[in-house]
């Protein structure tokens, strides 16, 4: 199981950096909304969180059943291992959080929930748990993946850090266009 969600976790990272990239630049207003293609890999990533969250489930029930039967609790020693569940449940809230504001279509019509200073405080929430999920795991993936190389681990937190300040900041310019723009001018 331990090897399946180590697999799972480049494939969500390559699905998730297509989202982000291309969310960020619809709520730039630089590509329309609505395709057909992004809706699909969007739901390929939520089935994919999905799986991933349940095997976590699992590993982590399983993780603290050994630690009772060996009479043992590493609780404060596994900072990471708590960081990394915790991140994945308030994640998993926040992604919920996310469907609700942008996920839902009438028939062919997409309708927008309003777009307000909790959704945009809401989002950037999701992006800081997001990256506190992504920083927790990645040195546990590279070990579960059998990849020995830690110059890596660097390269890829900058990339994917500034890819999450490119989103975050996609959410902001967004909220200003909802309040702003569309409200007062063109």
């Amino acid at each position: 199981m331990r090897k399946i969600n180590a697999i799972l976790g480049p494939l969500m990272i390559v699905f998730l950096l297509i989202h982000i990239i291309s969310g960020a630049f619809q709520l730039y207003g630089l590509i329309p909304g609505g395709s057909v293609i992004r809706s699909v890999l969007s739901w390929i990533l939520l089935f994919l969180v999905a799986v991933h969250a349940v095997l976590g489930v699992v590993l982590t029930v399983t993780t603290l059943r050994d630690c009772r039967r060996a009479g043992v609790s590493y609780v404060r020693n596994n900072q990471r291992f708590w960081i990394a569940r915790f991140s994945g449940f308030a994640m998993l809230l926040l992604i919920v959080w996310h469907l609700l504001v942008f996920a839902f279509s009438s028939g062919e019509i997409f309708r927008l929930h309003a777009f307000g200073w909790m959704q945009m405080a809401g989002h950037i929430l999701l992006v800081l748990v997001l990256m506190l999920h992504l920083t927790a795991n990645i040195r546990p993936l590279f070990i579960a993946l059998g990849i020995a190389e830690r110059r890596y681990i660097k390269d890829i937190l900058i990339v994917l850090s500034i890819v999450m300040l490119v989103c975050a900041a996609a959410f902001v310019v967004y909220y200003l266009r909802w309040n702003i723009l569309w409200r007062y001018g063109s």
